[in-house]
């Protein structure tokens, strides 16, 4: 099944934000966690359904950072100084990056524009878009794992989308919380996002396909379950085997950068035409896909 409303996707789980950028609260019981760190634009429907599905706020002792890229960081400003006893949890790679002074400013205006087109732009100063880094109380590790009452968050590092990727499997619930590292589901598709490293992108679906998964749960688009869950990852590998073979094959034929991203940008925004960046910043991470390849073919 896929799930794009929000709301309850198990008994443990449930949906938070928009479809489009989507955290999640993962229930343990005495104890919970936020999985996600989201766009800034979505905190007023968070504040909304902590309230409509009666969530117990003080539960709360987690908000975890897949990774450090700005549409995935925007809601933790503001629910670290709403929730002052929460803990930031992070790669260490993201903790470092998300100290870097240039990168804070692009999570700031990213999200400006972003709350601007929502319509909430004269709350950017109380959603926390006036900061100068994103501080991680608990760095993670491959192998770490987080009690959270009565379940259990195991840490996975997963890079290749980002260098700082990391996915969270909670066995009780056969759930992976693989974030862009896992694909980003769209369409009906899975959209391959190899961004940092395409090699190691690949490797990561291939350590995560190895895991038990009876609920996928993305940041962007949603949650699978049943079939649809543990179908995922395998069509993420066969996905980025396909876009692989497409960049190469169109830039063997070019001998171009430029040209090759332009072609694979304008076919991708043809088949996702809704997709929530806009087409520059689409071209931005074909163009880092690309440049990757390009490289590895030119040994």
């Amino acid at each position: 099944m896929i799930i794009d409303s929000l709301g309850i996707v198990t008994k443990r789980i449930t949906m938070l934000g928009r479809k489009e950028s989507c955290v999640y609260l993962l229930d343990g019981g005495k104890e919970s966690a936020i999985l996600g760190g989201g766009m800034t634009y979505i905190i007023p429907d968070i504040l909304d359904q902590l309230k409509r599905f009666d969530i117990d706020e003080k539960k709360i002792k987690f908000i975890i950072i897949h990774h450090s890229h700005i549409d995935h960081v925007g809601i933790v400003p503001y629910f670290k100084k709403k929730w002052p006893w929460v803990k930031i949890a992070a790669s260490e790679m993201s903790r470092r990056k998300l100290r870097n002074p240039k990168l804070i400013q692009a999570v700031n205006v990213f999200n400006k524009s972003m709350l601007e087109m929502s319509g909430y732009l004269d709350k950017a100063e109380e959603f926390g878009l006036v900061m100068d880094s994103i501080d991680v109380d608990t760095p993670l590790s491959e192998g770490d794992t987080i009690t959270l009452g009565n379940i259990h968050m195991e840490i996975l590092e997963t890079p290749g989308h980002s260098s700082c990727s990391i996915a969270v499997y909670v066995p009780e619930e056969k759930a992976l919380f693989a974030s862009d590292a896992g694909g980003i589901p769209f369409g009906g598709k899975v959209l391959s996002a190899a961004n940092s490293n395409f090699d190691l992108y690949q490797q990561s679906l291939e350590k995560m396909a190895r895991l038990d998964v009876d609920v996928h749960l993305a940041e962007h688009y949603g949650a699978f379950t049943g079939a649809d869950g543990k179908d995922f990852i395998k069509r993420s590998i066969e996905s980025a085997r396909m876009t692989r073979q497409l960049i190469e094959k169109t830039y063997l034929e070019t001998r171009d950068e430029n040209k090759t991203v332009q072609e694979i940008t304008d076919l991708l925004m043809r088949e996702a035409t809704d997709y929530f960046l806009p087409r520059e910043v689409m071209s931005t991470v074909i163009a880092q896909m690309t440049g990757y390849i390009a490289r590895a073919l030119s040994g």
